[in-house]
């Protein structure tokens, strides 16, 4: 798979995940945001940043995806990129943030329309990514991980398993997992594609699948209450032989550097300090996501 795809990512690279909850509220907070912003700089590394403390607020690209950035029943906007984009822009003197809702598969081009001014959505880094902007320094990893029936009766470990075991395989509308598995050797007609983890849980409890696989954080959290499945061990999936992590990082115009740069500094701090893992933890964040990669590995160099 060149490049790899990212968790809920088309085949074509258009889109990255099914939209979760908060899409309802996505609508009266639309208009909000679909003005552009100011021209960009042509000075060297760009004056955004400038522009923006002048301003004092910063527009956030969000999809609407829990636990990324989306809106909340009270109508607020919240999320692991959002949260941490609060602290981070108050450190770089812009105290407030504002959404601006859009599809997944919209906030690259927006970003570079100047309809916002950073996409903040948890976006994987991938080298295709990287020749349409520059992201920040991951925030967070992220691994595989399937649900299973309660105590993996076929011992379901990795995508090899699920080939040598001939199990019933399911996984997302356009999930990176459906690559994965087919680079196994699992035979991609034979695949159950299912709207989203909820239906893939919904699928393993009723016998229909023996496995569905997701991100290690959707697998985990959506298994909590059910009485019959369970997650297993996250694990490294397969591209090009080679063993494969995703990172999530903030996105900017490849001429805004010196926003970047500034960005990149604070997140450091907060990783430092261990900061960061508190704000991420409410959205069900562990230290095993927690992650020193950069945008240039990711970026391929």
């Amino acid at each position: 798979m060149a490049p790899p795809l990212e968790h809920g990512e088309h085949i074509s690279g258009t889109t990255r995940r099914s939209l979760l909850a908060g899409v309802a509220a996505l609508g009266a907070l639309g208009a909000a945001g679909c003005s552009r912003v100011a021209t960009a700089s042509t000075t060297r590394g760009g004056e955004l940043l400038d522009r923006l403390r002048a301003a004092g607020v910063v527009r956030l690209g969000i999809a609407g995806e829990i636990p990324f950035g989306y809106i909340d029943k009270n109508g607020d906007l919240t999320g692991e990129a959002p949260e941490l984009a609060k602290v981070i822009f108050k450190r770089l003197g812009v105290d407030r943030v504002q959404p601006v809702p859009t599809e997944f598969g919209s906030l690259i081009p927006g970003l570079n329309s100047q309809q916002f001014d950073v996409v903040a959505a948890g976006m994987y880094v991938t080298p295709e990514r990287c020749e349409q902007v520059i992201f920040a320094d991951p925030d967070y990893q992220m691994l595989d991980s399937f649900i299973v029936r309660k105590g993996n009766p076929k011992g379901l470990h990795n995508y090899k398993d699920v080939v040598a075991k001939k199990a019933k395989f399911a996984t997302g509308t356009g999930y990176a997992e459906i690559g994965y598995a087919v680079e196994a050797g699992y035979k991609e007609s034979d695949i159950l594609i299912v709207p989203d983890q909820v239906a893939g849980l919904n699928a393993v409890e009723a016998g229909r699948v023996d496995v569905f696989a997701g991100t290690a954080l959707t697998t985990r959290e959506v298994v909590k209450k059910s009485a019959k499945a369970e997650a297993t061990k996250a694990f490294t999936p397969t591209v090009d032989g080679k063993p494969h992590i995703d990172g999530g990082a903030f996105a900017f115009r490849r001429t805004e550097t010196n926003l970047r740069d500034a960005f990149n500094v604070e997140l450091r701090k907060l990783k430092k300090s261990g900061e960061l893992l508190r704000i991420l933890k409410p959205f069900g964040f562990t230290r095993a996501e927690m992650t020193d990669l950069t945008a240039k590995e990711l970026c391929g160099g």
